[in-house]
């Protein structure tokens, strides 16, 4: 699928800020797929279509949720995780969308995952990073994934985790996963 149209399927679906958010987040996956080796046009793709549920209603999220046997415990979380999962099935049968890649790079592009494939990781890093982000260590993460998406990947995770304790909010269990996944790594 060509970017316009990608963008045009997708922007009914989101405010401006967060259409403008979305084109952040493709020109530095594009940037990221370039750099570390990736295709561009998947990364491009999964970035576009990223936030696709963001704004679907909750019910509609948590009936897909309970439909299509997702994680149950998702349920027990802030709504907030729930479009990145919804969006991906979504994608797939509203969009059309079938490439496995892109599907899973949406999926887990607000928790992240243990062993994350090369363009997950892209996904997940465009998404903290995008130029319209401001928000206390985005640019130390920004200074890290010109040298090292992982040390980037992991210093992302320290401050959601960070961000998240401050506010007594509580930890998706794949985020801490991930976080132990790539402590773990930079160990070996």
């Amino acid at each position: 699928m060509e970017k316009d149209k990608a963008l045009s399927i997708v922007k009914p679906h989101l405010t401006e800020k967060r259409y403008i958010h979305t084109i952040g987040v493709m020109e530095t996956a594009v940037d990221l797929a370039k750099k570390y080796g990736y295709d561009e046009k998947k990364a491009e793709l999964a970035a576009i279509f990223h936030d696709y549920a963001k704004y679907r209603p909750e019910n509609e999220m948590k009936s897909i949720i309970i439909e299509q046997k997702m994680p149950k415990e998702l349920l027990d979380f802030h709504p907030e995780l729930w479009h990145a999962p919804v969006g991906s099935y979504l994608v797939k049968t509203e969009v059309g969308i079938e490439d496995v890649d892109i599907l899973n790079a949406i999926t887990y592009h607000t928790t992240g995952r243990p062993n994350m494939t090369l363009l997950e990781k892209i996904i997940f890093i465009a998404d903290y990073i995008e130029p319209n982000r401001n928000f206390p260590g985005v640019e130390q993460v920004r200074d890290l994934v010109k040298t090292n998406l992982d040390g980037a990947i992991l210093q992302s995770l320290k401050n959601t985790i960070i961000y998240l304790t401050k506010k007594n909010a509580t930890i998706y269990p794949d985020t801490l996963y991930t976080y132990n996944y790539f402590i773990k790594m930079k160990e070996e």
